[in-house]
Formats: C-alpha cells, structure tokens, sequence
C-alpha cells in the first residue's frame, strides 16, 4: 500500500546544490526527483504523486523551507549529505478529516495561465490551433484561484496573494544564444495564495491534494497544503 507523506528540509544554504537550486528550477526539480522511486516509466513526477512548493525566508534569519509530498514514504538517503535538516509525516490525519463544513486555513503556490486564440493582423483568429498561455496576475489570478478552489471543494472566505518569485529555469538542450549572448530561460510566474475555506466536497477536495492544482508543478507549483482553522 501506498502512504503519503510530506517531508520538510529546512535547507543548508552553505551547501552548494541548494545554492544552485535557488537560482535554477530545473537543478532544484531534478534534486526533488531523487525523491521519485526508479522504473517509474515515462512520467515519474505523477505516478510518484511527487508535489513540492518553497517557502522562501523573509527575515534571512532562518533558511528557506522545501515542502516534498509523495505517494510513498522517501528514501531520505538519496539526497545530498549537506543538503538539509529533513522531517518526514504521514499526511493521513488530514486525508482522513476531510469532512464537509469544516473549515481550514488553506495555502498554495500556483501558476495561474489562460489559453488566449490567436488573431491576425485583421483581429480574425487564426486556423488551427494557434493559442497562447499566458501567465494571470492581480484581479484575474484571484479569479483563477476563486475557481480552481471551487472545482477543488472548497469555499473560500478570505483570501491574501502573495507575488513569488518567478521559476526560471535553463533550457535543456541549451538554446540559441540570443543576440546579447545570453541563453533564454524558461520563466513561470508564481503566485501564493493563503487564506481561510470551508469544506464542501472531500472528494474533489482529496483529489486535488493527491494530484496539485494547475501548471507547473514540475517547478514547485500545485501543492495545496491545509490546517485546522
């Protein structure tokens, strides 16, 4: 059977893989993935269940915190010696507390994007498939949120944004250089949302805690996490 778990790294900022994987998502999305059993096929992230969000420090009193969810307990040896501090729990308390009308205090860091229709020049759309995802801020990422937490179960009665910093991440293979000499990188914007909601499908809401919410999920985004009210 399967347990899932949430494991806490306090990280070591004089390690210098964590160094490099504050500044580059894809180095801190492969160290994420040591988390990942081998022979999970061609989609190791999802068949792990495998979810993680950062929680950058504000003070730069404390080192920022790693925030790893799987469907199986980690091997915790599979990380770099130096890397953190690790704690690991069972997260079936609160799969199991689901309950309708229970309220909870609610925190996740998303990537909010919208499918817009390309046009030509004339205003027409093009043929085709031509759309482009755009990333969603202020007003339209909180209304993003307001229906990703509906189809998510939950009713939301506050609710505080938080801009985070953007998932920039190398290209690989690397790309062409641009005209400055500089290799483009991949850039997902982030935006935390936090607040209070109460329950109303455990289902639904069960499922988005298993499997994260919108894009990016590779790069820290998704991962909803819940305490009492």
């Amino acid at each position: 059977m399967t347990t899932t778990t949430l494991t806490r790294i306090h990280l070591n900022l004089a390690s210098p893989r964590v160094r490099r994987d504050l500044v580059d998502a894809t180095s801190l999305h492969r160290t994420v993935m040591l988390f990942a059993p081998d022979d999970l096929g061609p989609h190791p992230r999802h068949q792990a269940g495998l979810l993680f969000r950062l929680e950058p420090t504000h003070s730069g009193t404390t080192p920022p915190l790693l925030l790893i969810q799987t469907r199986h307990l980690p091997d915790l040896t599979r990380l770099p010696a130096t890397y953190g501090t690790t704690q690991t729990r069972s997260l079936a308390p609160t799969l199991n507390g689901l309950t309708p009308g229970r309220q909870i205090h609610y925190r996740i860091t998303a990537n909010p994007t919208a499918h817009h229709r390309l046009h030509d020049d004339d205003g027409r759309p093009l043929p085709g498939t031509y759309r482009k995802r755009t990333a969603l801020t202020g007003d339209q990422a909180i209304a993003w949120w307001h229906r990703r937490a509906t189809e998510a179960g939950l009713t939301l009665h506050t609710l505080h944004t938080t801009p985070q910093p953007a998932a920039r991440t190398h290209p690989n293979p690397p790309a062409t250089p641009t005209p400055a000499g500089r290799t483009p990188r991949a850039r997902h914007v982030l935006t935390r949302f936090d607040g209070i909601a109460t329950i109303t499908n455990p289902d639904q809401l069960r499922d988005a805690l298993l499997t994260g919410i919108g894009r990016a999920k590779s790069y820290g985004a998704g991962l909803l996490s819940l305490a009492p009210a």
